[in-house]
Parts: structure tokens; C-alpha cells; sequence
């Protein structure tokens, strides 16, 4: 597992499974030959998408960064659509830490499809259970809401068997929200109406986490959003403004997709200057 003091918080990698979603979906319009010299692809198109989610640790509180792909949920026709070859190992990852699911304090909810949500419950004796029953689910009120009455569209990933066990759990904002002394919950809208970043700042030290809107790092051009936005143009301006305050407080960027970086900090030139790169597995 990956890990990376910064300032007073420690952020770790877990296991949370892995995804291989359609390149051009997750470019949008953006031609193959330009996303693909940026980020490989397989013989089926497919991009490789992990679901890591990452823990935490601040103030002697472990919080979790979205919740992997899940366990024991997805048929054989997902995991075949999804291009899921492995599942969430995020209780195996903890175990590891010397952590249960019952050490997490709360879980931080950047939206709530499924490859971000389905990690929340886990199937036990018959029902759904929550995975982490002493967490505080922190997401925004509009991605909530929209869970639990989704559209026509969305009701594709925003699933009922992701809230209904968790739902005494969870806790809402609206525009912001601040979870701990310089850790924030930031509402943006783009890719999800609900979708929200996370901020951290410690003195000179900081980190921003900007989810779906930047996914990879080969999501770093601003006008390079996903397909599957609701609102694209949202994602184009939220991304850039958030990019461009990240760039001049020489912040981290973290990623839960990325195959390749964990997390990078770009020069002045907007150049890698320093990352941590994932360990890379075989899954054929």
C-alpha cells in the first residue's frame, strides 16, 4: 500500500477493486489519438480504472475517501460490462493497518455511483448491512437526494442497495462542509449534480482531491471532462478555477482512478514534479 504524510494527515491506499471503463466514454469528445498517448487503453478500448479508496488518518480519526467497488454485489453481466476483475479488499487492506471496518469514524463522499457507493453495504445473512457501522457518511444534500430519487439516466448508478442500509448514517451539507480543522467537503455540481471536492490545508501544506472532475491524471487539460458528466460544462469551470487555486498553493493532487499515480504535485509549468506511482498488478 501506498502511502503519503502531508502535513498532519497520512493518506493510505487500499484495495478497493478495479474497473475498466470505454476510453472515449471517459474522454468525451476529446479524439483517441490525443487521451490515448496520455493513458493506455486494451484491445476492447477499455481504460484501467482502480476504485482505491483512500484512508484518512487526521487527528486521531480514520476517514475513508469514497468506498471501492464492493464485494460480493455485482453479477457476472456487471462485472463483465464493468470490467470488474477484482473486487474491493478494503477489510483485508485495513486488517493489514491493524484497523477494522468499526476503527472508521467517517466515510467522505466525493458522490454516490456506484463505483464510488457500492463499498458502503455488504451483503450478510440474507440482507445488506453497512460495511462501516460506526462511520458518519458525509456527502452533499443534492447527491443524497438525488440517490434515493434518481432520474431516468441516473438511476443506472445510483442504486438503492448503496443507501437504504445506511441511511441513519449519513450526514449532509450544502455548499461546504468542514470536517476536521483545514479538511473540507466542497459542493461543485459537473459530474454529478451532487459531486463534491475535498480540500485539505495544513500551514503550507495541502492536497486537493478532485474526484470525478479529474479523474486521472491524463484528465489534466481543463476541457478534457468524461462523458458520463451531467453537466459538462459545470465540470470544465469548477475544474479549472479549483486547478488553478491548486496550482498556485502548491497543492497535491490525489487520485481514487488512476492506475498509474497515486498522487502528483505539478511545477509552475503545470509539469509532474514530484508523485507517488501505484504499484502496478496483473490481473490476466
Amino acid at each position: 500500500m501506498e502511502i503519503l504524510k502531508i502535513g498532519r494527515a497520512t493518506l493510505t491506499w487500499l484495495n478497493g477493486g478495479v474497473t475498466h471503463m470505454d476510453g472515449g466514454a471517459m474522454f468525451g469528445v476529446v479524439p483517441k489519438p490525443l487521451w490515448s498517448k496520455k493513458y493506455p487503453h486494451n484491445d476492447k478500448n477499455q481504460i484501467e480504472l482502480r476504485c482505491d479508496a483512500i484512508l484518512l488518518q487526521i487527528d486521531g480519526k480514520n476517514f475513508l475517501i469514497d468506498s471501492g467497488v464492493g464485494k460480493d454485489k455485482l453479477n457476472d453481466k456487471q462485472k463483465r460490462n464493468f470490467g470488474v476483475l477484482e473486487e474491493s479488499k478494503i477489510e483485508e487492506s485495513l486488517s493489514e493497518l491493524g484497523l477494522s471496518p468499526e476503527d472508521i469514524d467517517g466515510m467522505l463522499m466525493t458522490h454516490l455511483h456506484f463505483d464510488h457507493s457500492n463499498g458502503l453495504t455488504k451483503p450478510e445473512n440474507g440482507d445488506l448491512v453497512s460495511v462501516f457501522p460506526n462511520a458518519t457518511i458525509f456527502v452533499s444534500q443534492i447527491e443524497w437526494d438525488e440517490m434515493r430519487k434518481p432520474n431516468m439516466r441516473s438511476k443506472n448508478t445510483y442504486w438503492e442497495s448503496n443507501w437504504k442500509p445506511v441511511q441513519n448514517q449519513v450526514k449532509t451539507f450544502e455548499n461546504s462542509l468542514e470536517v476536521v480543522s483545514g479538511l473540507t467537503m466542497q459542493h461543485t455540481s459537473g459530474h454529478s449534480d451532487g459531486h463534491a471536492v475535498i480540500k485539505f490545508e495544513d500551514g503550507d501544506d495541502r492536497f486537493i482531491h478532485m474526484a470525478d472532475l479529474m479523474p486521472t491524471h491524463a484528465h489534466q487539460n481543463p476541457l478534457w471532462v468524461l462523458a458520463y458528466d451531467d453537466y459538462p460544462v459545470t465540470s470544465v469551470h469548477e475544474k479549472k478555477q479549483l486547478q488553478d487555486e491548486a496550482y498556485a498553493n502548491d497543492s497535491w493532487f490525489i487520485f481514487y482512478h488512476d492506475a498509474y499515480y497515486r498522487a502528483i504535485k505539478f511545477n509552475d509549468e503545470k509539469e509532474i514534479e514530484d508523485a507517488v506511482k501505484r504499484t502496478r498488478y496483473d490481473y490476466s
